[in-house]
């Protein structure tokens, strides 16, 4: 029996996954001595004492990290970090090579470059006239050999078309927004994004090379435009939830602050 003071009613599940909310970011983050693969969580008694619970109360936290993939129990050792995870910053309109060069060599395998007929929802997105061709990148994403994102693009014609041109290896090491800059003649303006976490299902868990067993990928949603306000193109990406976060800084709204009108 967990004998932890805690408010009422709190189970242990509950307990475990608090402390796991914040050993997972320390994770990600880096904060146990190794940077990420190889650090070492502290012993159960420390994190006892840190946490102010039961010992079955942390390991059933860290068992959490271990079926995330984050962490593994090595004996003789402790608590060993052996997942990576990486931030992409949401508020910015930056490639995956861009925002992760520093952290290793990242390539794109093209699995698909030609012209197609968009789905509807995604011609009217495009601005695109009925029956208006589109050119369809789906790219692999990795880094260091390690699978981040599938992403599935839809480019509209004028900008998609000189990309089939160039050779294979221009489109597996560079980024489509520095492509689409290059063709275009301006750079971008902004992107409305979106993003959901779903279920994995088998065919995109074999791509990323996910556990069999399963697991959550964030789908983004992202339509990017140019400089002066034209649609560029539309972007479906899949990111594994175990190796990429996505972060940003969000400002309050003008005028938030005791007494505004509203507020409650």
């Amino acid at each position: 029996m967990d004998t932890e003071a805690d408010e009422a009613g709190s189970s242990r599940a509950d307990r475990a996954r608090r402390v796991a909310n914040v050993l997972r970011r320390q994770v990600l983050d880096g904060g146990f001595g190794g940077g990420f693969d190889g650090g070492v969580l502290p012993d159960e008694r420390a994190l006892v004492a840190e946490f102010s619970v039961s010992r079955n109360t942390v390991r059933a936290a860290l068992a959490l990290l271990r079926d995330e993939g984050l962490v593994e129990r090595r004996r003789g050792v402790g608590t060993v970090v052996v997942g990576r995870a990486y931030a992409h910053p949401l508020g910015e309109l930056a490639g995956l090579a861009e925002v992760l060069h520093h952290h290793g060599s990242v390539v794109n395998q093209v699995r698909e470059a030609r012209l197609v007929r968009p789905p509807r929802a995604v011609a009217r997105r495009l601005g695109l006239d009925e029956g208006e061709e589109a050119v369809h990148l789906e790219r692999l994403r990795s880094l260091d050999g390690v699978p981040l994102s599938l992403d599935s693009t839809y480019l509209l014609p004028w900008i998609g078309k000189p990309l089939l041109a160039l050779e294979r290896e221009a489109l597996e090491h560079r980024d489509v927004f520095d492509l689409i800059e290059s063709v275009a003649g301006t750079p971008l303006g902004g992107a409305e994004v979106s993003v959901q976490a779903v279920t994995a299902d088998a065919a995109t868990r074999a791509v990323l090379r996910m556990p069999e067993s399963g697991g959550a990928v964030l789908t983004v949603e992202r339509l990017t435009s140019l400089a002066d306000g034209r649609p560029a193109d539309l972007e479906f990406i899949h990111l594994r939830g175990d190796r990429l976060v996505l972060r940003a800084q969000v400002a309050a709204p003008p005028g938030r602050g005791p007494g505004r009108e509203g507020a409650r």
